[in-house]
């Protein structure tokens, strides 16, 4: 299996998934700049974090017409697996990859600290060797993780358990005090209806180890690996 990390002009946590994936979890990994038109080759492609364009018009707004975004658009499609973690959750919101948007953190501020995920799904590829409502301690780190959909669009994602993962306290209440940026339904992750399309605004890529302080966002990465496996063993 083979993984690719995406660069666009402001990405800063490319280095921290290659990192992930080349020496935490063994895999090879290799970087696609913004400007190709292919990602033939590929098992999963990963959308890091940053501040792609500068965020100068909108968070993803413009990264979302780069030409990698339409292989990438066509490799979800394809059932490829699509990783984006803050900005790239951001990019694949403006994209259509994901439903709904990301809005400024209800308290205007830039929020980055450690906090706590309630997983609520793992029949996904991010999450399959995960426990249904076991808590991962994962640190943010955005201005625009404020998830917002419209009614009928959060009703349907709800319906079809698409939330991956919400913010709660260290016991697992899923609280208001728990959402750093007011996220409806304290919402921290979601994937697309196929379930190949994941984004999240937590970082999983700086708590990889435990000499990061956690090293919890390894099994995300690792239900990865194990679903790849999976899909490559027939």
């Amino acid at each position: 299996m083979k993984f690719g990390v995406v660069i666009f002009p402001g990405s800063n946590c490319e280095h921290d998934c290659y990192y992930v994936v080349e020496s935490v979890i063994g895999q090879p990994v290799e970087f696609i700049w913004h400007q190709d038109t292919s990602v033939k080759g590929f098992d999963a492609v990963i959308l890091p974090g940053g501040f792609a364009y500068g965020d100068y018009l909108r968070t993803g707004a413009l990264a979302k017409f780069s030409p990698v975004m339409k292989a990438v658009g066509d490799f979800a499609k394809q059932g490829g697996l699509v990783f984006g973690i803050c900005n790239g959750f951001q990019i694949l919101a403006e994209a259509g990859l994901l439903p709904g948007a990301l809005l400024r953190n209800i308290g205007l501020k830039y929020v980055c600290k450690f906090l706590h995920l309630r997983t609520e799904t793992t029949d996904t590829p991010y999450t399959n060797i995960l426990k249904k409502n076991q808590l991962l301690r994962i640190p943010v780190g955005h201005g625009d993780g404020n998830y917002f959909a419209d009614p009928e669009t959060l009703k349907r994602i709800e319906d079809n358990r698409q939330v991956v993962f919400r913010y709660a306290t260290a016991s697992g209440e899923i609280t208001p005090e728990a959402n750093p940026n007011g996220s409806l339904h304290n919402i921290a992750g979601i994937v697309n209806e196929q379930r190949n399309v994941l984004g999240m605004m937590p970082h999983p890529d700086r708590s990889s180890e435990s000499l990061l302080g956690s090293a919890d966002g390894k099994l995300i990465f690792e239900s990865m690996v194990n679903a790849l496996a999976g899909t490559n063993a027939g």
